[in-house]
């Protein structure tokens, strides 16, 4: 299930990079990928507030999730000049503690939106 909606994730944001293009906020395309994704009939968490434990202790807000689908598939979404390390490991972290198995970096700050996928596993 969840290469199935990465598929359909990945050509949504295709959709969207063709008609809006690089260079907006990162704000403009969650809205714009979260109004696409339910219009197509998911359930998509957005900014979705994601607890952490800290000596067994619950902080209410560890993070917020920018979208999770169906929870089954996270993504994090960049509108940066390059996508670094950290953003990887970023969003390897959020996988680790949302018990989610597959995650999508997504720069839309590209000229080729493929070239701004990344996808992450987590013992998928």
């Amino acid at each position: 299930m969840e290469n199935y909606l990465a598929k359909v994730i990945v050509d949504t944001c295709y959709h969207i990079h063709v008609g809006l293009g690089p260079g907006l906020f990162e704000s403009v395309y969650e809205e714009v990928l979260h109004y696409e994704l339910c219009r197509q009939g998911l359930h998509v968490k957005r900014q979705y507030p994601v607890p952490i434990f800290w000596n067994t202790v619950e902080m209410k807000l560890g993070f917020r999730a920018d979208l999770i689908v169906e929870d089954l598939v996270l993504i994090e979404i960049k509108s940066v000049k390059t996508l670094e390390l950290v953003h990887k490991k970023q969003l390897m972290t959020y996988l680790k503690l949302t018990g989610l198995k597959l995650g999508l970096l997504i720069n839309f700050n590209e000229a080729l939106i493929k070239n701004g996928i990344v996808r992450i596993v987590n013992n998928l």
